[in-house]
C-alpha cells in the first residue's frame, strides 16, 4: 500500500504505462478493499465492496485502460506461485494527496494493488505482505489473414484487440481431475496446426488428446495414457500432443486463442467412445486421471 503524503511534498503523476503483455513487470502492493479499509470506496468496476478473502486487484491507470479491464482476470506470477485475480478498481496514477484518495500519493505506473486473497495464495508470509516483483500476463488477439484461421472441429478465431488471458500452470492433478473436453483434429488438414509434439506424427480415427500447457509438464505426460470419465462412459486415451496454454493468435497456432488451463482437447474417436451426439460435440465436463 502506498504511504501516506508527506505535507510540502511535490508528488509526480504519469499516465504513461509498461506494455501489458505476456509476462509483464510489475510490483504488487497491499490493498483493502472493504468497507473502511484503505481501499477508500467501493470499487470502481462494480460499485461494491470486497471482502478480504477475494482474488481481487487494483491496476494503475494505464493498465486499468479506462474500464476496459474491469471484472476481467488476470494471471499473476511471484514467489514461485501463480493466481488468477479479477480486476475490480483503478490504481489511481493521476491524482492522489486528497480526500477522495485518503491523502494517498498517486500510484505508480506498474502497481497491482493486490487484497490479503491474492497474498495468501502465492504464499507469501503475512509478516512480509507490502511490496513484491510480480509478473503478470495477458495476450492481445491479432485478426488472422484471410482463410488463415481454420474454424473446423469448432475451433475459435483470434479477435483484433481482444484480451485473452494465458496459464503457466494447470489445477493439481488427482484421481478424479475435474477439466472441459474440447474437440481437435489430429490429422493433415484438421485444426492441428502441424504434426504432435510428442511423437512429430499426424493421428487419424485414434484415441488421443492434448492437454492444457500445465497437465501436459513440459512433455513428462507425452505418449502416456489418461482415463477420461464423462456422459455416464469412461475410455482411455494416449496425450501426443500440447493445448498450449501461453501463445496464440499467431499463424504457428492456426490463430486460435491460447489453450484455457483445465482443456482436455481430444480427437472423434474419443467423443465417439464417450457416445456424445455428433450434434453436442464441442465442450463437455469431465474428470481424468492418469492411467
Amino acid at each position: 500500500m502506498p504511504t501516506a503524503a508527506k505535507k510540502a511534498s511535490f508528488m509526480t503523476f504519469t499516465s504513461v504505462h509498461q506494455k501489458f503483455w505476456n509476462h509483464t513487470k510489475a510490483t504488487m502492493t497491499l490493498n483493502g478493499f472493504g468497507e473502511g479499509e484503505e481501499g477508500g470506496g467501493q470499487s470502481e468496476c462494480d460499485n461494491k465492496y470486497h471482502s478480504d478473502k477475494e482474488l481481487v486487484v487494483a491496476l494503475s491507470t494505464g493498465w486499468f485502460n479506462k474500464k476496459k479491464r474491469c471484472l476481467k482476470f488476470i494471471n499473476i506470477y511471484g514467489n514461485g506461485k501463480s493466481v488468477q485475480a479479477k480486476v475490480v478498481d483503478e490504481c489511481d496514477s493521476k491524482m492522489g494527496c486528497d480526500t477522495e484518495h485518503s491523502y494517498q500519493p498517486p500510484c505508480n505506473n506498474n502497481i497491482v494493488d493486490a487484497s490479503d486473497a491474492v497474498w495468501r495464495a502465492l504464499g507469501v508470509p503475512a509478516d512480509q505482505w507490502g511490496e513484491m516483483d510480480i509478473y503478470c500476463g495477458e495476450l492481445k488477439g491479432t485478426a488472422p489473414l484471410p482463410e488463415a484461421c481454420n474454424t473446423e472441429d469448432s475451433s475459435a478465431c483470434c479477435a483484433e484487440g481482444e484480451i485473452y488471458n494465458i496459464y503457466d500452470c494447470s489445477p493439481h492433478v488427482s484421481s478424479r481431475t475435474k477439466a472441459n473436453l474440447t474437440l481437435k483434429s489430429f490429422d493433415r488438414g484438421g485444426n492441428s496446426g502441424g504434426p504432435s509434439e510428442c511423437d512429430n506424427q499426424r493421428h487419424s480415427d485414434e484415441l488421443v488428446v492434448a492437454l492444457s500447457t500445465g497437465w501436459f509438464d513440459n512433455g513428462n505426460r507425452c505418449n502416456r495414457y489418461i482415463n477420461i470419465s464423462g456422459n455416464g462412459k469412461n475410455v482411455t486415451a494416449k496425450v501426443v500432443d500440447q493445448c498450449d496454454s501461453r501463445m496464440g493468435c499467431d499463424s504457428a497456432h492456426k490463430y486460435e486463442p491460447p489453450c484455457g488451463n483445465s482443456i482436455v482437447r481430444a480427437s472423434k474417436a474419443v467423443w465417439y467412445a464417450l457416445g456424445v451426439p455428433q450434434s453436442q460435440w464441442s465442450r463437455l465436463g469431465i474428470h481424468w486421471s492418469d492411467a
